[in-house]
């Protein structure tokens, strides 16, 4: 016999403002959140709209701090950053205002490091299977393949 522990639309905001205090939430999140909790989904849009009235959840501040956060400690490159984003169905406007928190000279010397590092780190002899290798790590992480190229001729 399967026993879920079911919640009132009271015990569930607390255990979502919570959840949300802990670090920053997209909608997608909570929404999964409620929806393993067993709330119907009257209760999760009226928790959800507690949650952002009470700037508990806040859209725009998710993406900033998701993109600053990714960039500077994963590295990734805006295209990985805009895909991970619209998958957690941010809208555009909260994306553009995101992607503004990358400085471009701060974007530019991370791909340098990023490239330099990766060329070091591969030992394939044959020139242009190291370029690739080291393109295709780089386009995983999200980096633009135009700068991947015009950066890694600078080095190879």
């Amino acid at each position: 016999m399967n026993l879920q522990k079911t919640y009132t639309v009271d015990e569930a905001q607390k255990i979502l403002e919570n959840y949300c205090a802990y670090q920053e939430r997209c909608h997608k999140e909570v929404k999964v959140k409620l929806k393993e909790m067993k709330m119907i989904p009257e209760a999760i849009d009226k928790i959800i709209v507690s949650l952002i009235e009470q700037n508990y959840l806040n859209e725009e501040r998710f993406a900033k701090a998701f993109v600053r956060g990714k960039f500077r400690i994963k590295k990734w490159g805006k295209m990985r950053l805009l895909r991970e984003l619209k998958f957690r169905e941010i809208s555009k406007y909260a994306i553009n205002v995101a992607m503004q928190e990358i400085d471009d000279a701060e974007y530019d010397s991370v791909l340098d490091e990023l490239i330099q590092m990766r060329i070091h780190q591969v030992t394939e002899k044959n020139i242009y299977k190291k370029k690739k290798k080291v393109a295709d790590y780089l386009l995983y992480r999200g980096w633009e393949s135009h700068l991947i190229y015009e950066k890694m001729n600078k080095y190879l």
